[in-house]
């Protein structure tokens, strides 16, 4: 189904209401990139949705070899368990940074011919890989099936640090974005940034294997309490300190905001510096 197209004033200058209203009237638009994404990207591949299972799986089955046999990492559950319920949130935010961050140098032809809100292109990125989120969660329940852990009451929450994921990865992807079509190195420090993120996040090791006067490296990490948020609501462990999960809440929201004002600011001089 084509979207439906809608008159908007380019010239109106930027602004985080005019953004947003932007992005509903759009709504028809962005789902129509949503689709357009997910068609392009399993339509020449062989297993097509199986690799959304496959990179966070054989990435649990790396980090349990180094990690779980050899350095003897002890964790509350079995190693495979505790690796990947942190990978798959993990794979989803590192997926769409990577792919929103260079969402504008990656479309510059069509930026130069068609005007239309410009930030929908980060954002259908972030909001594509949701598709792979809920396959690779997917297989998280066999595995909890295989390793004999039942579900609980508190996996109806896993909906939260899926939803400050979002936000975070939206508003670091749209900032980046619009950072990237200025200079065009961004796009290369990105990958190494988000490689060494995953060594900073509690996904392959617990918080408590932190030397304490190290401590404040994972306190600040905004993923961190999302991370472990996701961990607690999947194996249905209890959340004694709710301070992380309110910071990276906190830090989700204004982030994401930020990447919306500083793009909306941004927007009318893209086409002229790519």
């Amino acid at each position: 189904m084509e979207p439906k197209l809608r008159v908007i004033n380019a010239k109106k200058t930027g602004s985080l209401s005019h953004t947003v209203s932007e992005i509903w009237q759009c709504r028809e638009l962005l789902y129509f990139l949503v689709w357009k994404e997910i068609k392009i990207r399993y339509k020449q591949t062989a297993i097509g949705a199986v690799w959304a299972i496959l990179q966070p799986l054989f990435t649990m089955v790396i980090f349990w070899f180094v990690f779980g046999a050899i350095l003897d990492v002890q964790t509350s559950v079995p190693y495979p368990i505790f690796a990947y319920t942190g990978l798959v949130l993990w794979t989803y935010f590192s997926t769409a940074l990577n792919a929103s961050s260079n969402a504008i140098m990656g479309n510059a032809s069509l930026l130069t011919k068609v005007y239309f809100p410009r930030i929908l292109l980060p954002l259908s990125l972030c909001l594509v890989n949701l598709l792979d989120y809920a396959i690779a969660t997917a297989m998280l329940f066999v595995l909890m099936f295989v390793f004999n852990i039942m579900p609980t009451v508190w996996m109806l929450l896993i909906f939260v640090p899926l939803v400050l994921s979002i936000l975070l990865v939206s508003g670091l992807g749209i900032w980046l974005s619009a950072v990237s079509a200025k200079y065009h190195d961004i796009k290369y420090i990105i990958p190494f940034f988000v490689q060494l993120l995953l060594f900073v996040t509690p996904i392959i090791y617990p918080p408590s294997s932190i030397p304490s006067y190290l401590s404040w490296v994972i306190d600040i990490n905004p993923l961190s309490g999302i991370i472990e948020a996701q961990r607690a609501f999947i194996l249905g462990t209890q959340i004694t300190n709710w301070a992380p999960l309110a910071y990276s809440a906190l830090v989700s929201v204004a982030l994401f905001f930020f990447g919306i004002m500083y793009f909306s600011r941004y927007e009318r001089q893209i086409a002229d510096v790519i």
